[in-house]
């Protein structure tokens, strides 16, 4: 039988209705998920022939020159051009990264039957939750550089709202009506689940029937990357192979690979969705927070902050570690993240009580070997994958593992010992669906970044 959180009265059931996605492996959920589950990647090269038009000559000289971009071309191809979206005046008003999310906001909407002839209690009743990591970071660069050459005329009179973390919320609400909670999260890498987790906690005590939430990225961007470069935290070793770059939990693994893109999930209460005979795609049942309270850029050894995150997210489930089918682990591909993230799986879901209790054993696999790190978006489109290993039974896989292993290549540096197994179920390869005999009833998906801001959100299958 499928084990169910107990909600108090205060607090309403929240299940997932829509879902959109702009990302690496293409534009909208009928492009990416089919291509995430092949095993295919969406990061190239910055330099050279096979570079993308509007990214050539930009990044030659730098450390890493490989990306993960949203494939440009034809909306009908599943891929990304401006002018297939929005006219030419509006663009004045949207940086890429409101762009991303305007985007893959009309197709959860869309997916969702929530766009169209709505009263304005409907309107007053649904709210924005969507956040990013760096916000219009091209525009601030090249409004910066304007001002220094020719002083203030260049300068735009949209480019402050335009920069600003909060206009895609902001855009969503002027550009649909809604006139519910209008928020905005910037937790680095951990924008999107924070983001998610937040709508969530809105509708369950009361603020919103209906929440639109995620995250949003366009961080491609010679400056970004030459800081993390600095930070040494990027991929450098496979500039010439960079299909092959991102390695979670694999032995090469030496950085992440930076990625662009925005999730967004229409989240509703229970009773409204079952009203107006939504599709439900999962239940999100647990929203776990916590702090490293260890360094500004790495988690401490023993991966201690992201185990508290997990366990809340479980506790607030309602949940036992035993119950959890499946992680989408934040691992993006650094020496040192991954063991550490894999030390607080292993301490959190793998005890000889949670043992006895699976039905199957624990699947632990990342995104990030298919679409890279899109930073502030990453744990919105992995949230939206997690939801969608829900609705499918089908595990995602970690794209690019060969050689699962703690330690890495001795120039990489890891904290890893060498008889420290990396011995899960990473799904490598290609996705996988499972048997009905053992569904995926609870996955996890975790995300965590720089400051030590951790989260985990636990999906659940719906059930009456």
């Amino acid at each position: 039988m499928l084990a169910r959180a107990t909600a108090s009265p205060a607090r309403r059931r929240v299940v997932v209705t829509g879902l959109g996605v702009v990302c690496p492996l293409g534009v909208g959920v009928a492009h990416a998920w089919p291509r995430l589950l092949a095993g295919a990647s969406g990061v190239v090269s910055l330099t050279g022939p096979a570079t993308p038009p509007h990214l050539a000559g930009r990044f030659d000289g730098l450390p890493s020159t490989v990306a993960a971009v949203v494939p440009r071309g034809h909306r009908d191809e599943g891929k990304f051009s401006a002018a297939d979206w929005f006219d030419g005046k509006m663009l004045r008003y949207y940086a890429t990264f409101t762009q991303y999310a305007l985007v893959a906001a009309q197709e959860a909407l869309q997916d969702a039957h929530w766009h169209d002839r709505l009263t304005d209690r409907q309107k007053e009743r649904t709210g924005i939750c969507i956040g990013s990591g760096m916000g219009g970071l091209d525009d601030i660069y090249e409004s910066s550089c304007d001002y220094h050459k020719r002083g203030i005329r260049p300068i735009s009179p949209f480019f402050a709202p335009r920069m600003l973390v909060n206009m895609p919320a902001g855009q969503l609400s002027i550009k649909y009506g809604f006139r519910g909670p209008n928020h905005a999260v910037a937790t680095a890498c951990t924008t999107g689940a924070h983001a998610i987790g937040d709508a969530s906690r809105f509708i369950q005590y009361g603020d919103a029937d209906v929440m639109v939430a995620g995250g949003t990225e366009a961080c491609v961007h010679p400056l970004a990357m030459a800081a993390f470069a600095r930070a040494r935290s990027l991929s450098t070793c496979h500039n010439d192979n960079p299909t092959k770059a991102s390695r979670p939990f694999d032995r090469d693994r030496d950085g992440f690979v930076i990625g662009e893109g925005a999730g967004v999930v229409v989240l509703e209460v229970l009773e409204h969705a079952r009203r107006r005979g939504a599709r439900i795609y999962a239940e999100i049942t647990g929203y776990g927070l916590s702090g490293d309270a260890y360094h500004m850029t790495a988690p401490p050894p023993d991966g201690s902050g992201a185990a508290l995150a997990m366990r809340r997210a479980i506790d607030h489930a309602g949940l036992h570690p035993g119950d959890i089918d499946y992680v989408n682990a934040h691992a993006t591909s650094t020496p040192i993240g991954d063991v550490c993230e894999h030390r607080a799986i292993r301490a959190t879901l793998l005890g000889d009580e949670a043992q006895r209790a699976r039905i199957a054993p624990l699947a632990v696999s990342s995104c990030k070997g298919s679409i890279g790190h899109l930073l502030g978006a990453a744990g919105a489109v992995e949230g939206l994958f997690s939801i969608l290993a829900v609705h499918h039974n089908t595990l995602p896989p970690t794209a690019n593992l060969e050689h699962p292993s703690a330690a890495v290549a001795e120039d990489n540096g890891s904290t890893a010992t060498a008889d420290e197994p990396f011995d899960l179920d990473y799904v490598p390869g290609k996705g996988r669906e499972r048997s009905v005999d053992a569904p995926l009833r609870h996955v996890l998906s975790n995300s965590f970044g720089f400051g030590g801001t951790n989260a985990s959100l636990c999906f659940s299958q719906y059930i009456e």
